[in-house]
């Protein structure tokens, strides 16, 4: 049999007694020089000397602080197979109060406000009133007519200053002597044609999400004409905002039809060109966003409309601008809501 030999633990080294009289010296020659530079005030600060004198016996001494969990995320990432996975947990100290992103307080009370939502269409043809809309909110949408040679230019500046940028497509109207402009979706044209004209106005609006109408109170009464389109739309993924020049228009349920997210204007702000009749324009759709929770308008870079409006905007209170998009998320989510109800019964 073989003896099992004792574990023999090594020795700890020992602290050499004159080391710790040194220590002992110069702790007291600090202190006594400390004092007596600063007064009591010095005593103050005797914790944190005694860790940096010995920072071992300090860290036995007390109990080691327990790390706090910080969970990080990235802002507007959307969750998917692409997105950032974060595989274990990230120990690091909590920020400080004043580093703290704020409580969602203000941002859900904001959500609760009627929601308003502005287009300005007809852009492209003056470029210095076109810049008064640009230097307007970025919440408020602009559209621009396709053939204008300024559009991609002006286009491109609305989009870089934060605007939701739409293309207004020029389209028949009932009055066949109104001329909407060139390249415009008529009746009679056959679906290619009507593609390839749909094509180009898309190719000359840089940074579209949509489109509008230009007119087209005769086009967007005809549910086999707007086929192609939202078909060419439903394709692209951008949206069909009917500017509603006529009660009968198709444009919302064929659009819908297909996918296209849609809905149409509540208030033209200034078919009338005054002061006081864009005013009461805005409190009309003032009223409309209380009444149903969002409402949307279309006006124009006219000089009366881009005075009062930007008046209002600066004074806006008990509302909140959203861009054309929210306005039509918004809108559909209402027309919905209608019908689940009326299939329902509820009121």
């Amino acid at each position: 049999m073989h003896r099992l030999r004792p574990i023999r633990r090594p020795a700890r080294p020992r602290t050499d007694p004159r080391t710790l009289r040194s220590i002992e010296v110069a702790f007291w020659f600090i202190l006594a020089l400390a004092v007596g530079v600063g007064g009591e005030s010095a005593l103050s600060g005797l914790p944190n000397l005694g860790n940096l004198l010995l920072p071992k016996f300090a860290a036995e001494a007390r109990d080691a602080p327990k790390p706090q969990f910080v969970t990080l995320a990235l802002p507007d990432v959307a969750q998917g197979s692409f997105a950032p996975a974060v595989l274990y947990p990230i120990v690091a100290h909590a920020f400080p109060s004043w580093m703290r992103p704020p409580a969602p307080v203000a941002k859900a009370r904001a959500a609760r406000l009627p929601a308003i939502a502005i287009v300005i269409d007809d852009m492209g043809n003056d470029a210095a009133l076109d810049r008064r809309a640009i230097a307007l909110p970025r919440a408020v949408s602009l559209s621009f007519l396709p053939y204008p040679d300024a559009t991609p230019m002006l286009a491109r500046e609305g989009k870089r200053d934060g605007h939701e940028i739409i293309v207004h497509m020029p389209m028949q109207a009932d009055d066949g002597q109104e001329d909407p402009g060139p390249m415009a979706l008529k009746l009679g044209l056959p679906p290619q044609e009507i593609l390839h004209r749909l094509d180009w106005a898309l190719s000359r609006v840089p940074g579209f999400i949509g489109i509008n109408n230009h007119m087209g109170s005769r086009f967007t009464q005809d549910r086999a004409a707007l086929v192609p389109v939202a078909e060419a739309l439903a394709d692209r993924h951008v949206f069909f905002f009917d500017s509603r020049t006529t009660a009968n228009s198709q444009v919302v349920p064929v659009a819908r039809a297909f996918g296209v997210p849609s809905a149409s204007r509540d208030v033209f702000l200034d078919d009338v060109q005054t002061q006081d009749a864009v005013a009461a324009q805005l409190a009309l759709l003032e009223r409309d966003a209380r009444e149903h929770g969002i409402a949307i308008a279309i006006g124009h870079p006219h000089p009366v409309t881009l005075d009062v409006l930007t008046r209002w905007c600066a004074n806006l209170k008990g509302y909140r601008l959203v861009p054309i998009s929210t306005g039509i998320r918004m809108k559909t989510a209402l027309d919905m809501g209608a019908v689940m109800a009326s299939l329902t019964g509820h009121k």
